[in-house]
């Protein structure tokens, strides 16, 4: 819900994480039918303000142009007429997802006669913390709905304009059902020590989300009282294995460095087997190179590739680029590919490219992150492409949730006991 920059963050966010918390234990006990009907009405709102919404990420836009944002910051924030019917067909796809909640699994009974249960329920509030895109203020607020749970949303002030409009269309749609409009909560204050307070609100909120760059996610995680579920960097691979076919990994390097590469699941690294590189690397960096990428190569990629490539350090290993720019390391086997994506991986996405299936294996086997690819691009880690309609956030920490989360992934199961008058001795 907008609110005047002068109203003092002290007396709003817990106000409104008070609003959120009792909005929950009403949406708690709706029917799935219901969250479903709310979220076509949402989706219906979005659609109708379209152009409102438009006019508003247009003033983001033009703030951003003054402000001399790179191109992949400017491509994050762009909501444009196809960007709007994209988050109105996400939020539809959330709608006739099946209904997370109330599902009952571990049933058994025990010697005394108790029957047990789990019942899948939602987690209560969520506060979603995220920079440049628009486009989460739906997909989380849809998510969180679709999983029973309120949600409180703070984007950050370059996408303000636009965060609004989204948020009063929501809000507007879910007026016309049986869901009160204040299961979303959307922190349009711009003074950053909005967030300060929000953390401390560990009685109404029961998990912060940051999505956005590693300094937010730091600060969020070392400031909050409440559980951070983490995702600090995307440093992702694609590891082309001596077996790879040249233009399958060709065109998979290249969609996943250059496709859109300011998202978290862009490549940053490639690695490529020893005897693959002389026939395959050419190949591959002219298509990179062609499409604008600066390369920073290893000894052996320089001596390989020659000028075209920029002399990595050992901080490009590390590197969340984020930007047309790539590392490239030439390993001596899958082994050696394995151990330094073990070394410099983030637990984000990892990728091989290969025809020896027991390669795939051995890759799939021993690298722990939270999406691992064969034979595909590090673009399809995103819950949208996996089948989830759309992702509240990437975690890279593996308690709770690890990968993509969608709506099944913001519940949590409670013990369901059942006696006939027993008591313990």
């Amino acid at each position: 819900m907008a609110v005047s920059e002068a109203t003092s963050v002290e007396l709003l966010i817990p106000d409104l994480a008070r609003r959120a918390r009792a909005a929950s234990r009403k949406l708690a006990t709706s029917t799935g039918e219901q969250r479903r009907v709310a979220l076509e009405a949402m989706a219906d709102a979005l659609a109708a303000a379209a152009d409102h919404i438009v006019a508003a990420n247009a003033l983001d836009l033009a703030a951003a142009d003054e402000a001399g944002v790179s191109p992949a910051m400017r491509d994050r924030l762009l909501m444009n007429h196809d960007g709007v019917a994209r988050l109105t067909d996400a939020v539809r796809e959330i709608a006739d997802q099946p209904d997370p909640l109330g599902e009952v699994s571990d049933e058994l009974v025990r010697s005394n006669g108790l029957a047990v249960s789990r019942v899948r329920i939602p987690l209560g509030v969520v506060a979603m913390i995220y920079e440049s895109r628009p486009n989460v203020t739906a997909d989380a607020a849809a998510l969180c709905l679709k999983a029973g749970n309120a949600s409180i949303l703070r984007g950050g002030k370059e996408a303000l304009h636009s965060n609004r409009a989204i948020a009063e269309a929501l809000r507007a749609g879910l007026d016309t059902t049986q869901i009160p409009a204040d299961v979303i909560q959307l922190i349009s204050v711009a003074d950053r020590s909005a967030i300060d307070v929000l953390l401390e609100q560990d009685q109404y909120i029961d998990l912060v989300i940051p999505r956005g760059g590693e300094g937010l996610i730091r600060t969020v995680t070392e400031k909050s009282r409440i559980p951070v579920l983490q995702h600090y960097k995307g440093v992702c691979h694609v590891y082309v294995d001596a077996s790879a076919d040249a233009r399958m990994a060709t065109s998979i390097v290249n969609n996943a460095k250059v496709q859109r590469p300011g998202v978290c699941n862009a490549l940053e690294t490639l690695l490529v087997h020893q005897t693959a590189a002389p026939d395959l690397l050419p190949r591959i960096a002219e298509a990179l190179t062609d499409s604008g990428v600066e390369l920073r190569g290893c000894v052996r990629t320089r001596e390989l590739l020659g000028e075209v490539v920029v002399p990595a350090s050992e901080a490009d290993w590390d590197a969340e680029y984020l930007d047309l720019t790539l590392a490239v390391r030439i390993v001596d086997d899958l082994a050696a590919a394995i151990e330094h994506i073990d070394t410099h991986g983030t637990s984000h996405t990892e990728a091989i490219v290969t025809s020896d299936d027991t390669a795939a294996q051995a890759f799939v086997s021993a690298v722990q992150a939270s999406t691992v690819l064969v034979n595909a691009s590090t673009r399809f880690a995103d819950g949208g492409q996996l089948g989830l309609g759309a992702e509240i956030g990437i975690s890279t920490s593996k308690l709770h949730a690890f990968g993509p989360m969608g709506a099944r992934e913001l519940t949590t199961r409670k013990f369901v006991v059942k006696g006939t008058g027993q008591i313990r001795s």
